[in-house]
């Protein structure tokens, strides 16, 4: 990985130090940074005015398609320009070798690409939390081991390896097994808000696939909601699994009276075929320590009581 090309195509960054150090992290490794004046960008709360965001995203089709590019953040943005996306043309240099990697808002255009065109996209670190994450006081935090690791796998091997050692709670009759689909998925908010949409990857796309899925600042009850709406529309029992990652940065309350989000995946796990497992732990989401995850790759998984192996070559 010689180079990234750095993409603000949602959110205005939140503070001026961020992006700043993630540049210089990337740039201490012997990387070359490309498009850097995005992360200046401002218009309202977006990084950009939409047609500069619009033309930002178009113009990834003409991109070296050896170039890993990079959102810098997530937030809200990116709906606002789905109709106006050269699906076709971006889909293409990925299949020539562009990889496009981020999570969160990012979520829209990664299933909007699969729903469209069948391309893969990367769902993992973006600049500013993983490469440019500040302490209290303003210094740089160097970015986790683990997530740098999986990154470079999935870009420069194009590979997911990665073993969980965490007690399963809910597998249903299905206790211990192998299984293979396509890898999908994302944040929450996002993927239930797109039912209904040209955005969401058809039932016969995702027929026994295996579905990933993460969330931040969403108490249990709001994901159970989230989740509810996905298995009345036929997306969760449409799965061969479900891998839960990380819901964090959520408060509990005293009337909330024992309810949690454990309360919040029984109460779906129940609902759904036996056959189905919803497995948890999955390193990933707004958190230091994440995987990044090929989003439309054909992944195996193995599964037990006391854990899960998720493994894709693409």
């Amino acid at each position: 990985m010689k180079s990234i090309h750095l993409m603000a195509p949602s959110g205005a960054s939140l503070d001026d130090k961020s992006p700043l150090a993630g540049i210089a992290w990337l740039k201490s490794k012997g990387i070359t940074v490309e498009n850097p004046e995005c992360v200046h960008r401002v218009h309202e709360r977006f990084s950009g005015s939409d047609n500069e965001r619009l033309n930002e995203l178009n113009q990834l089709a003409t991109l070296d398609p050896q170039n890993v590019v990079m959102a810098m953040r997530g937030g809200y943005g990116l709906h606002r320009l789905l109709p106006d996306i050269h699906w076709s043309a971006i889909a293409k240099a990925v299949n020539n070798g562009l990889q496009i990697c981020g999570h969160s808002d990012f979520t829209v255009f990664q299933l909007g690409l699969l729903a469209k065109t069948g391309a893969i996209s990367l769902s993992g670190p973006m600049l500013n939390y993983d490469f440019g994450k500040l302490d209290e006081s303003g210094k740089s935090i160097p970015p986790d081991e683990f997530m740098w690791q999986q990154f470079q796998a999935a870009v420069k091997e194009r590979k997911l390896n990665c073993s969980v050692s965490a007690t399963q709670s809910f597998l249903g009759k299905a206790v211990n097994n192998s299984l293979s689909g396509m890898l999908w998925g994302g944040n929450l908010t996002i993927l239930a808000g797109l039912v209904g949409t040209p955005y969401l990857p058809s039932a016969q796309q995702t027929k026994n696939g295996i579905l990933f899925l993460e969330d931040v600042n969403e108490h249990p009850y709001r994901v159970e909601r989230m989740l509810m709406q996905l298995f009345e529309a036929g997306v969760l029992s449409n799965q061969s699994a479900i891998l839960l990652g990380s819901f964090s940065a959520y408060r509990l309350y005293d009337h909330d009276k024992g309810y949690s989000l454990e309360s919040a995946i029984e109460a779906i796990h129940k609902r759904l075929p036996e056959s189905i497992p919803i497995l948890t732990d999955l390193p990933f989401g707004h958190q230091s320590n994440k995987l990044t995850l090929p989003v439309g790759a054909q992944a195996s998984l193995d599964y037990s009581a006391a854990g899960f192996t998720l493994k894709a070559n693409w």
